[in-house]
């Protein structure tokens, strides 16, 4: 983590050209191309987000804690509570340390559903039944 609390997003300096030479630095990064950290959602008793400002005074929340899911039943989406994370795609520790990403599979009272939406970036779970 930075001092700033921020990441950068850009191409790297470090690449090497197309023939061979290491791309030289012609100016400093710029503030509009920091970004944020991963939010780490986490499986808690009730959901609970945090609103952070974007740029050009956006809010976007941000879920931190997720105890229901929005979960797609037929043609209308139910709210269920999320028992227990199963699996995860992106890491395999993210299960064991109950984080909740996009194609996080979980345990619900209707039964196994994935995640389909993003909640770090969009401050709520959507599922679909397994």
């Amino acid at each position: 983590m930075s001092q700033f609390g921020s990441q950068f997003h850009g191409k790297s300096g470090r690449k090497l050209k197309g023939n061979g030479k290491i791309k030289l630095k012609n100016r400093d990064k710029k503030r509009y191309e920091m970004g944020g950290y991963f939010a780490s959602t986490r499986l808690a008793a009730e959901n609970g987000s945090k609103r952070v400002r974007a740029r050009g005074g956006r809010v976007k929340d941000r879920m931190q804690y997720a105890g229901y899911a929005n979960l797609l039943v037929g043609k209308a989406y139910k709210k269920v509570r999320i028992k227990a994370i199963m699996e995860s795609k992106d890491n395999r520790n993210f299960a064991r340390l109950n984080l909740i990403t996009k194609g996080t599979v979980i345990d619900t009272e209707e039964g196994k559903a994935i995640v389909t939406n993003r909640p770090g970036r969009e401050g709520f779970i959507n599922a679909v039944k397994l």
